[in-house]
């Protein structure tokens, strides 16, 4: 028994070293002082977290990423939450092809949803570049909002929903009385999340973007393409950090202790 336990921390030992040895790669070369990236690291300089905001692009696309990620949140949000309701709240005929509708977009490559919506939405219809990010980020967003929110109405208890109406409140004023406040943790779980996968997404956003248009994520490869300066290990380093905490806010919102709470 000893044996199989050590053998599996051992396991997990190399998993973890495998997941996390690249990211411990990157946030050493981040601080290179030189102008090539290299690790180890030949000293410590933050020359190059200053230059992420002394390059204009990386400032654009940071926008562009910004505003399309939560532009898209909204529209996310207003369509998942009334489907992630009538799908936990009712039984009806084709619930199981509509839900399977709904996650398609998670399961299906992004490669290949990115070319499908270039082709047949956005030049099928000539849309310009800004609704067609909107468009293909809103799609892609929508899976996690209505996963997350149908997960948080499946710990509610429509009881009290039913109290409601019985004491003469309306459908809309249940919904947003008492549905609404009782997922909160649910719903802003369900927005951190699906901005996570906006705004680090490339594979759609490689599609929707054109002239003059372009995300954080696709810059960075674009600089990858030209440059081999430890810039780009700064800006990721930048960007873990904040997954990290938004992860940590989601955790709070959604984690075991959420649901031991309820």
């Amino acid at each position: 028994m000893q044996e199989k336990n050590r053998g599996l921390a051992l396991f997990t030992l190399l998993v973890f070293v495998f997941l996390l040895g690249p990211l411990v790669i990157i946030s050493f070369t981040s601080f290179e002082p030189g102008t090539v990236l290299k690790f180890p690291p030949e000293g410590f300089s933050w020359r190059w977290y200053e230059n992420i905001f002394e390059v204009k692009m990386f400032m654009t696309t940071f926008g562009t990423s910004m505003f399309v990620s939560l532009v898209g949140n909204l529209l996310a949000l207003l369509l998942g939450v009334p489907a992630a309701y009538a799908l936990s709240r009712f039984q009806f005929k084709g619930k199981g092809l509509l839900n399977a509708v709904f996650i398609s977009p998670v399961l299906i490559p992004g490669i290949v949803m990115g070319f499908a919506m270039l082709k047949y939405v956005i030049i099928t219809y000539n849309l310009p570049i800004y609704a067609g990010l909107l468009i293909g980020h809103t799609v892609i967003m929508l899976p996690f909002i209505i996963r997350v929110v149908a997960s948080s109405l499946s710990n509610f208890d429509f009881a009290i929903e039913e109290a409601a109406l019985s004491l003469g409140a309306g459908k809309v004023e249940t919904f947003f009385k008492v549905v609404l406040p009782n997922i909160r943790s649910g719903i802003i779980a369900a927005i951190l999340i699906a901005f996570l996968e906006s705004f680090n997404n490339v594979d759609i956003s490689v599609f929707m973007t054109g002239p003059g248009v372009s995300t954080l994520p696709i810059q960075m490869l674009t600089y990858v393409e030209n440059n081999f300066d430890p810039t780009i290990a700064a800006l990721s380093v930048l960007l873990m950090i904040i997954t990290a905490i938004l992860m940590f806010i989601i955790e709070r919102m959604m984690g075991l202790s959420y649901f031991t709470k309820r």
